[in-house]
């Protein structure tokens, strides 16, 4: 018998033997069966990669409920982010567009076209790209107050073409 296989023995012989008080465990901090057993698998896995470095082999059980609480913290706090992070992609949600909408956004992509390049450039990068004035400036190479006359400018225009093709 290998030092391996003599390993593998033990790790199975410790899953064999605190398995069942991690599961109830980890199901007593996720209250979902499925999840509580991924919580112990993976508890087990990072054990197994760490067991030969233990302090005190004798302590696995320790070990084995401080890794299975620090795991399911940090999927607590990973979840809190992904709902916040939904959160607020959802508040930034642009609604639906309706079959009227296809057509203001077209005659609104035409004016935009029919700008001065760096008029388009300037709306573009403001309100497509959502770039802060100082951000934009930068990438046209100008001024933040050169910045807004030609974001002025190009609004008076698409203001002055929108309301023509209106009429």
């Amino acid at each position: 018998m290998t030092v391996d296989d003599s390993m593998a023995s033990r790790l199975e012989e410790l899953y064999v033997r605190h398995a069942p008080a991690a599961l109830r465990l980890a199901y007593f901090l996720t209250g979902d069966p499925e999840t509580a057993r991924d919580l112990v698998q993976d508890a087990f896995v990072r054990m197994a990669g760490r067991f030969r470095h233990l302090r005190q082999p004798d302590a696995f059980d320790t070990y084995l409920r401080r890794t299975i609480v620090n795991l399911h913290t940090s999927s607590l706090r990973r979840l809190k982010a992904e709902r916040s992070s939904l959160a607020r992609e959802a508040a930034l949600t642009v609604p639906a567009a309706t079959e009227d909408d296809h057509g203001e956004r077209d005659e609104m992509w035409h004016a935009i076209l029919g700008l001065p390049p760096r008029q388009r450039a300037a709306i573009i990068l403001r309100y497509y790209e959502d770039l802060s004035e100082w951000q934009s400036a930068e990438v046209l190479g100008c001024s933040v107050g050169a910045l807004n006359q030609l974001v002025v400018r190009a609004m008076a225009n698409l203001r002055a073409r929108i309301g023509e093709e209106a009429r």
